[in-house]
């Protein structure tokens, strides 16, 4: 199975990158399976049902989301109807929508995708993502029910992100994270067969503060007032992606590769 792995996407400019590069990414590279994280899709807070929408007509199969999930309103109602779009699986069981999900491919193969958010940095006080991780992979395993196993994990401390690949490893297909818009050069594969990335970086306007406007983030920084409003960077857009390969009998990772846009 070949998964392609789009992070963050940031404001119009990515979402306009998107629209260039999805259809063809999934021709040109063969692709089973594209997960899209569109945390930052809504000028960078969040996403909308018609961003959505937007997004899986273009071709994506399942959209991620993140610690902004909630900035749009509208969103709320949508993510409880909409299956293939993911919230963090480690928030209480009270919130609207889950973050896993089967996906069937047209071949008859299936993949299981988590979406988790990270603990250490982060304010949302979500639940442990290892322990999460473990109850989730008590009903799934590879490749019986599934195929193959895929893991965003949403977190800001690259240790973290690292540790729970190393926990996973051997047990699913890939844990690749996302937030901090910096794709990061340690795409490998852990040595029981799980593919890992710490960042997959974003799509964005690069010339920018992790697709912001670098004139308010500056601002930001050097008065200390964060009354500055963030403005997403609105230049042309680099998108940064994963793109893995599994052995449909195993459901490990045979090759991790990233691709620039």
């Amino acid at each position: 199975m070949r998964i392609l792995f789009i992070g963050d996407i940031v404001g119009r400019s990515g979402r306009d990158k998107l629209a260039l590069e999805l259809p063809r990414v999934r021709k040109t590279h063969a692709i089973d399976v594209a997960i899209v994280n569109g945390e930052n899709a809504a000028h960078g807070f969040g996403m909308t049902p018609a961003i959505c929408k937007e997004m899986f007509d273009l071709g994506a199969d399942v959209l991620t989301a993140g610690d902004h999930v909630w900035d749009q309103k509208e969103l709320i109602p949508y993510i409880s109807r909409e299956k293939r779009l993911l919230r963090p699986h480690n928030f209480p069981p009270s919130s609207p929508g889950s973050g896993v999900v089967v996906h069937n491919l047209a071949n008859g193969k299936k993949i299981l995708v988590i979406h988790l958010l990270a603990q250490v940095f982060h304010k949302e006080n979500a639940a442990c993502p290892f322990a999460c991780a473990d109850e989730i992979l008590k009903q799934y395993a590879m490749p019986g029910s599934v195929q193959a196993i895929f893991v965003d994990f949403h977190g800001e401390a690259t240790s973290e992100k690292n540790a729970l690949g190393q926990y996973l490893d051997g047990r699913v297909s890939a844990v690749v994270g996302t937030h901090t818009h910096i794709p990061t050069a340690d795409a490998r594969i852990f040595p029981k067969g799980t593919a890992f990335q710490t960042d997959a970086g974003m799509c964005g306007d690069y010339n920018s503060v992790i697709g912001f406007r670098k004139e308010e983030v500056l601002q930001r920084f050097l008065t200390k007032n964060q009354k500055h409003k963030l403005e997403v960077a609105t230049g042309k857009a680099d998108l940064y992606a994963v793109i893995v390969e599994t052995n449909d009998e195993t459901g490990l990772a045979k090759t991790i590769e990233n691709i620039k846009l």
